[in-house]
């Protein structure tokens, strides 16, 4: 059996509670620069070459067919997906630095997040990508509006998790 936690002086017994730990962020600007190119890149080259924006919901649904069924060009679709999954293992292997994960490994709280954030990208027609990058790239009023909703939530999210929620979920 374990002991309890005492609290302080008093030595009574007190409640277990899993506290948040801030996570540091590494931040390298040469890797943001780098990162935030071949972005740039990429959404360049699917538009010249395929007439498409590169809205990374937009890509994924129609190269599997949930949405729009099935597409004639399927093909760069899954190519540019199965790319978003190598391209860290690739540079791992070139770098020797390992990729961290950076993402909660509580498995039930990361459902309830995708299916968020797919009601988010069906509610606003599109993504952080594609209305990020793609969209204010070509001076989009609702992909202007949309980022900035985006950002709002993102930034209220970050602050209630890190310092209203910090020490009190337990």
């Amino acid at each position: 059996m374990e002991e309890p936690i005492l609290d302080g002086a008093q030595r009574r017994p007190r409640e277990r509670v899993i506290e948040l730990q801030p996570v540091p962020t590494i931040f390298s600007p040469l890797a943001a620069i780098a990162g935030g190119a071949l972005i740039g890149v990429a959404a360049v080259l699917v538009m010249l070459l395929f007439g498409r924006i590169a809205g990374i919901v937009g890509l994924a649904s129609r190269a599997i067919g949930a949405v729009a069924g099935p597409a004639e060009d399927w093909a760069w679709r899954a190519a540019f997906l199965v790319g978003l999954v190598i391209a860290p293992l690739v540079y791992s292997f070139v770098s020797g630095v390992a990729v961290h994960q950076t993402v909660s490994d509580d498995l039930p709280l990361m459902a309830l997040a995708g299916l968020l954030v797919g009601f988010g990208t069906a509610l606003g027609s599109g993504c952080t990508s594609g209305h990020g990058v793609c969209g204010l790239a070509r001076l989009s009023a609702r992909s202007l509006v949309a980022v900035a909703v985006f950002m709002t939530f993102g930034a209220a999210t970050v602050f209630v998790t890190r310092h209203l929620l910090a020490g009190s979920l337990s």
